[in-house]
């Protein structure tokens, strides 16, 4: 074989042999990622909290310890009779805010002296459960409440008498992830943080030490 039909072997190889990059990329892309490590505050509840807990109420079973059970971040939209484009700039805020897509909050009845009908949408709300009702309540208490002006705690009185706790806020500027160029109107929402304990003390010391800064 002459040096000439050589030449025009390998490129004809080098034509149809698929190229390298793009395959390690799919290959790295493929790869299982390694586990990520759980919200700090759930690490904390098993290793601190919960000791904390049965030693303070004399629990007998690890069982009858408080847990959080979901929170719920509510935010009524009063305006959106009016205007329904509201709804769509609430719920792009309420879904960076909580790292959830929000749901649609509708009238369950009519009321004429509001021009309200029922089925008609007002609000938005978005339950957290798991990890990122965890990662919700960390950035809560560490990050966000203390970028409130004035800020000297939260009220001990917002309990249901069930282990509920209602907290609420006056606008959606004091979470980082909303930015202040691009809000258009001043919303405030409420977070309610539902608990498995059955009397209002025993949640506001499970809340206490997840961190909450209950005013003295």
């Amino acid at each position: 074989m002459s040096k000439k039909e050589e030449k025009q072997k390998k490129g004809k190889a080098a034509k149809g042999a698929p190229d390298a990059a793009p395959q390690e990329a799919a290959k790295k892309a493929a790869k299982p990622k390694g586990p990520q490590e759980p919200p700090r505050l759930k690490v904390r509840y098993a290793k601190e909290i919960v000791p904390g807990l049965m030693k303070h109420f004399n629990y007998a079973n690890v069982m009858a310890v408080p847990k959080l059970e979901k929170i719920v971040i509510n935010m009524g939209l009063g305006e959106a009779i009016a205007n329904a484009k509201i709804l769509d700039v609430a719920v792009d805020e309420l879904g960076r805010i909580a790292g959830q897509r929000p749901v649609i909050t509708r009238a369950k009845k009519s009321i004429a002296n509001f021009k309200l009908r029922q089925n008609m949408p007002i609000g938005a709300a978005v339950t957290l459960r798991g990890e990122r009702m965890f990662e919700f309540l960390d950035r809560l208490t560490s990050v966000v409440l203390p970028r409130v002006r004035d800020f000297r705690g939260v009220s001990t009185k917002s309990f249901d008498g069930r282990g509920n706790y209602t907290l609420g806020l006056r606008d959606q500027l004091i979470f980082p992830e909303i930015s202040y160029e691009k809000v258009d109107k001043i919303r405030g929402m409420n977070v309610t943080i539902v608990t498995s304990a059955r009397t209002d003390d025993e949640a506001r010391e499970l809340l206490r030490q997840f961190g909450m800064p209950f005013r003295q």
